[in-house]
């Protein structure tokens, strides 16, 4: 179990736990502020846009190349945070859910998790992790811009209801792509 301890510590586990919570929270009282009537899915695909950026971070190696060379095995570690991370910031956000107002249902925050998780790795695989927020929080920017329902296709997926098709395999297909790059390849900056 040291070795947890260790890698945890190393990618800036716990320092990003606290940092998604502050997140989570802070959107969480932005929408109350706000006075949304019902769910609503912008407040909630920007706390896990805000979630997946800040634990991107800790997708990144500290030193690529002793990752490179160490003896143990790195592939099924990456998808274990990869998974850790979705699953972190979907239980964290429902967790603030229950202080009262939902932000959205379960399915919308479980899809979501796991497809800017997946955007998060890739973000980390291609720039490093000190940049791995860029590619969660653009695709939500540049989703702030179309309105859902005049593009319900895979651009506008963090902003459809649940059960859309469209919605799921999109966030589906970054979950697994993202997974598997940041697995094989690591969060170097240099896929």
């Amino acid at each position: 179990m040291r070795w947890l301890t260790l890698y945890a510590r190393s990618r800036q586990v716990p320092m990003a736990l606290g940092l998604v919570l502050a997140a989570m929270v802070a959107v969480w009282g932005l929408s109350r502020l706000w006075d949304t009537s019902g769910p609503s899915p912008v407040f909630a695909s920007l706390a896990l846009a805000a979630g997946a950026a800040i634990a991107g971070v800790g997708l990144g190696a500290t030193d690529f190349a002793l990752e490179r060379t160490a003896a143990i095995a790195w592939l099924p570690r990456r998808v274990l945070h990869v998974l850790g991370v979705a699953v972190v910031i979907g239980v964290l956000l429902l967790g603030v859910q229950t202080l009262g107002g939902s932000l959205s249902p379960n399915g919308f925050v479980i899809r979501d998790s796991f497809g800017f998780a997946g955007l998060a790795a890739l973000g980390a695989t291609a720039f490093g992790g000190q940049y791995a927020w860029a590619l969660p929080i653009t695709w939500y920017a540049m989703t702030a811009l179309v309105s859902p329902q005049s593009d319900p296709g895979v651009l506008t997926w963090l902003m459809q209801p649940p059960g859309t098709t469209v919605a799921t395999v999109t966030a589906t297909t970054l979950a697994v792509l993202g997974t598997g790059v940041y697995a094989v390849f690591g969060g170097g900056g240099r896929a």
